[in-house]
């Protein structure tokens, strides 16, 4: 069990990991697909069609209280660029909405669970402007708030979706520390 993360603001970290993962996408177009990301051995498209599955599976939880553990798969013709837009809206439909989450056999509350969520939107938000050429960092209010919660929802989690820490410098921002928190090497 998760300990309890005081003043959790999963909701609003939420939404605005998704205003950053959004902003991040504008730049993205189809002949950007092929570059490489931060995410060792991802290209673009792979990352796109990667955070459009996770906002889909955020989305299921949130509008159903329960996530399967089997992805959708994704119409033949669906660009990379709209699958993360239209998922994006619907988790921030579905944001309203914050009960008790199934995973599995697993329970998690609601907030939680938007919390982890907005971890892993802003931080391939930041891939996705790397891999871009716009550079955008993660803004740092938000960033202050996700390195709070990363301790109650990355246990678990880490091996499977981050690389391992990495050191980001005495004098980095919050966002800074966030990305290399989560095993990717800060722009300086």
């Amino acid at each position: 069990m998760h300990e309890p993360c005081p003043d959790l603001k999963g909701r609003w970290m939420l939404e605005r990991a998704i205003g950053f993962a959004l902003t991040s996408v504008q730049a993205v177009t189809p002949d950007m697909l092929p570059r490489r990301t931060p995410c060792a051995s991802w290209d673009l498209e792979m990352l796109l069609l990667h955070l459009g599955e996770s906002l889909s599976a955020l989305h299921e939880g949130l509008a159903l209280g329960s996530v399967k553990l089997a992805s959708v798969p994704l119409a033949q013709d669906a660009h990379p660029v709209s699958v993360v837009r239209v998922s994006a809206i619907r988790v921030l439909r579905a944001s309203g909405a914050l009960g008790r989450v199934e995973i599995g056999d697993r329970r998690l509350e609601g907030d939680l669970m938007a919390a982890a969520g907005a971890v892993e939107v802003a931080v391939h938000g930041w891939d996705i402007a790397q891999a871009s050429g716009e550079r955008r960092p993660v803004p740092c209010g938000l960033a202050e708030q996700l390195l709070k919660v990363c301790p109650a929802v990355m246990p678990g989690v880490r091996d499977r979706l981050f690389a391992e820490p990495v050191e980001s410098g005495p004098d980095a921002d919050a966002g800074e520390r966030l990305v290399a928190r989560l095993g990717r090497r800060p722009l300086r």
